[in-house]
């Protein structure tokens, strides 16, 4: 449950974040002073804080530097009157991370509690890759041994401590967010904020908004006035999520800050400056939209100074049973739950999978097996994909490694072959070779020996040997 801490000399007003974040499950500690806040956040934890910036003693502004000198990772929400926006917004430049106006808007004040929190949560837990004792690990990891992973450990951590601008490209749910935090967590700027922003999921003419912030005025609706994510982020780091579907003239502004750091709300005239470090992600190819016009080249290049590509699921199985074996643990510890046995029919039936959805859609199908599994054990049939089942080898696997062809079978055999020692590999593997070669070839036996490399006589002695008809079915 998440702890907010409300800083008020007004006792009516602090009871009534008690009603206003009621359905949210917040728990709520009261301070009336800014002096009892941070006799509070000397001995004990806070996710989010509502400070008010008029008080008697330590006022509001003096109460946020004495909280930064503590951790500046607890977002600090500034409540002020109207007539005070311009010292809220000096606030923010010190490193709160909004303000609200007095008398309160409910909705306001929800939106901006989820927002502050997913923020903290952002900063706060780390993410590290591959210790040894992963049970024991306090935040999340990035989990593999294959090479390709190997290679985004060694990237991460030539690019951390630079303050460069890092482009993660990869297939939506291999862990584009995930790699962009731990890049933030060992870099310079880890005391400092870190935002995320999901592009696609914002409309494109609320998008400058939201980057940028707006005045009041700027627009019908705009009765405030509204700090963006690169005041917010100032000092920090900014994830720019699925950059690929910003629109060209949202990128020319993201281009400009780029170049010198400057920007302006939409509505006003004043040059701002911010100092970000800008992360991109997109599960896009960006060169294809830059042939088709729809994302600027120089944008491109600005953004793509140190780049980090993650694999598909499908192009690292071998990750599978390391990642399975993480979730297992973690939703061990999550659901109350005590799995400790997995067959190997259960990793190969995982790795004869495709994965369009990739880790992401590893971690749901293992959540919900540890969640309909009884006592210590998982069994293939607790093992759903949801949807259809895409088939394997994907696309493309001409351009696949064989013997990583190879490995999910041979998993699956190896384990047949512990419960009957009568499935032998060779022989289960020859047949069924010739089997799908029959069916591929349509029956016809000269065209399917040419293919299996084996005499025609071979052939139809094994036909006749394993009861098959001409198209490889069994008689």
């Amino acid at each position: 449950m998440a702890k907010v801490l409300v800083v008020d000399d007004d006792k009516n007003l602090r009871f009534s974040f008690h009603r206003l974040l009621a359905a949210n499950e917040y728990q709520i500690i009261e301070a009336g002073s800014g002096e009892e806040a941070l006799e509070f956040l000397r001995r004990a934890h806070a996710d989010l804080i509502f400070l008010d910036l008029k008080m008697p003693g330590m006022g509001g502004m003096e109460t946020l530097a004495e909280i930064q000198r503590i951790t500046r990772k607890i977002p600090v929400i500034i409540m002020t009157a109207f007539g005070t926006t311009d010292t809220a917004i000096n606030a923010v430049k010190q490193g709160a991370f909004d303000f609200i106006l007095k008398p309160f808007d409910v909705d306001r004040v929800k939106t901006l509690a989820a927002n502050a929190l997913a923020a903290h949560r952002l900063m706060s837990e780390p993410v590290g890759w591959q210790p040894e004792k992963a049970e024991k690990w306090e935040g999340q990891m990035l989990i593999g041994q294959s090479k390709p992973m190997q290679e985004v450990y060694k990237q991460i951590g030539r690019v951390a401590a630079s303050d460069v601008a890092v482009l993660i490209e990869g297939d939506s749910g291999t862990g584009k967010e995930l790699v962009a935090r731990a890049v933030y967590h060992h870099s310079r700027r880890a005391d400092r904020p870190f935002l995320a922003i999901n592009c696609a999921a914002i409309p494109d003419n609320l998008l400058e908004s939201e980057l940028f912030g707006f005045e009041r005025g700027a627009f019908t609706s705009a009765d405030h006035r509204k700090i963006g994510k690169f005041e917010q982020a100032d000092g920090g780091t900014l994830l720019l999520d699925e950059i690929g579907d910003m629109s060209l003239m949202t990128q020319a502004k993201i281009l400009r800050i780029l170049q010198d750091g400057t920007f302006e709300r939409v509505g006003g005239t004043e040059t701002l400056t911010a100092d970000v470090r800008v992360i991109a992600a997109t599960n896009h190819k960006l060169i294809d939209l830059i042939k088709r016009g729809a994302f600027r080249e120089d944008l491109f290049f600005r953004l793509s100074v140190f780049n980090i590509r993650l694999a598909p699921l499908r192009e690292r199985r071998e990750d599978i049973r390391p990642l399975t074996e993480y979730f297992i643990s973690r939703f061990n510890r999550e659901l109350h739950k005590s799995i400790t046995n997995v067959p190997e029919s259960v990793f190969a039936k995982l790795s004869r999978y495709d994965w369009p959805g990739n880790v992401r859609e590893l971690e749901n199908v293992v959540k919900r097996a540890v969640v309909v599994s009884s006592g210590d054990v998982i069994l293939p049939e607790s093992i759903s994909f949801g949807g259809a089942t895409v088939p394997y080898p994907p696309e493309g696997a001409r351009e696949t490694n064989p013997e990583e062809l190879l490995e999910p079978l041979f998993a699956y055999l190896a384990a047949e072959h512990q419960k009957d020692e009568a499935v032998q590999l060779l022989p289960t593997l020859e047949k069924l070779l010739i089997i799908r070669a029959l069916k591929h070839c349509d029956g016809k036996q000269v065209h399917a020996s040419k293919l299996l490399g084996i005499a025609r006589q071979t052939l139809h002695n094994r036909i006749r040997e394993w009861g098959l008809a001409d198209n490889g079915e069994e008689k």
